[in-house]
């Protein structure tokens, strides 16, 4: 990574938030805190690193071969932008583009707004006691209400608010299967299944987190999450806060205190396998994050990321051979590499 790297993340950086993680890490580590700044200097020129990946990532545990080896934010981004055509990015993060395209693999009734009639709207809502609605051009559950069409006085009143709130898409509540409802019945607990698309145009799994909602919350975004074992669908490890910053793990839910590692998610391997096919229906768009919830009777899509987080694959509690993403990434994208020879 270069200088001008460098330079751009002190002209951006928050020095408090910076000398906040200084202190968070010379609590952690011990190592002084001047040693740990120049450290930071040097993780940002060599490998891209914030002081944010250099603390949820433990870089001063880690050697410089295991360093190497981390998707940090700056080899994200070029990740990103090397992977995904953003002309593309449209049929994704559009709501009503995605649920039209993806109509195949997201198993519910939707409406659009802008095209519905206020009659239409109405028929919709009296087929469903929930309606879960979404605005335009946002990811990870962004703005997104569940609301009960029982709760209103009358229909104008629903229509109102789903007019004021400028929903885009008005989809039908997806019913999640009994187990993941065990783990957390208030919210659908959605797994983030994170594919790359080859040169050949051939679709691979890269990795699989379990999210699960927290504390009464209706969305699993921010909450707790936790790898999948893509072959067995058992979750491999205690979850992991999402405040990535905190480091605190979770060996059972704190609200249904069901014990996570070991829990087994049902057809896993049919969600992989929809997931490989549905990342094949935009090409030119080869990096994608899909959120799927687990139904009763199967997998559903619920959305498509186009920019994945890098921080949730890698974080210590997960990591325990200490080994980062980019090696399972250069298996399957090599020519990235070849383009980024310093990585």
């Amino acid at each position: 990574m270069g200088k001008s790297y460098i330079f751009k993340v002190i002209a951006h950086a928050s020095i408090g938030k910076m000398n906040s993680v200084i202190d968070e890490v010379h609590k952690r580590s011990g190592k002084s805190k001047a040693s740990i700044f120049f450290d930071m200097a040097y993780c940002a020129k060599k490998y891209g690193a914030g002081y944010y990946d250099y603390e949820i990532f433990a870089f001063y545990n880690l050697n410089k071969q295991q360093r190497a080896t981390y998707m940090t934010r700056m080899i994200s981004k070029k990740f990103n932008t090397f992977m995904n055509n953003w002309d593309y990015a449209h049929f994704l993060e559009n709501k009503d583009e995605f649920n039209e395209l993806y109509r195949d693999y997201i198993g519910r009734d939707f409406i659009e707004m802008n095209k519905a009639s206020k009659e239409d709207i109405r028929k919709f809502a009296e087929n469903h006691e929930y309606l879960f609605c979404k605005l335009q051009d946002k990811e990870c559950g962004i703005g997104c209400e569940r609301l009960k069409v029982s709760d209103f006085e009358s229909f104008d009143k629903l229509y109102d608010y789903l007019k004021k709130k400028e929903f885009c898409t008005i989809e039908e509540n997806i019913t999640q299967h009994p187990a993941l409802s065990k783990l957390y019945p208030n919210a659908v607990n959605s797994m983030r299944i994170i594919t790359v698309l080859d040169n050949n145009k051939v679709a691979h799994c890269l990795y699989i987190v379990q999210k699960m909602g927290l504390g009464g919350s209706v969305i699993d975004n921010n909450c707790l999450f936790a790898p999948v074992d893509p072959e067995t669908g058992i979750i491999k490890y205690p979850a992991h806060s999402g405040d990535t910053t905190k480091g605190i793990v979770y060996t059972e839910h704190p609200d249904t205190h069901v014990k996570i590692q070991g829990y087994k998610i049902p057809f896993v391997k049919e969600a992989v396998a929809m997931c490989l096919k549905a990342a094949t229906v935009v090409p030119q768009i080869r990096y994608v994050g899909w959120d799927v919830a687990i139904t009763p009777n199967g997998p559903a899509i619920i959305e498509g990321n186009t920019y994945c987080a890098h921080d949730f694959w890698q974080l210590p509690p997960h990591t325990p051979n200490k080994i980062g993403m980019l090696p399972t990434i250069k298996k399957y994208i090599p020519e990235f590499f070849e383009a980024n020879p310093k990585l």
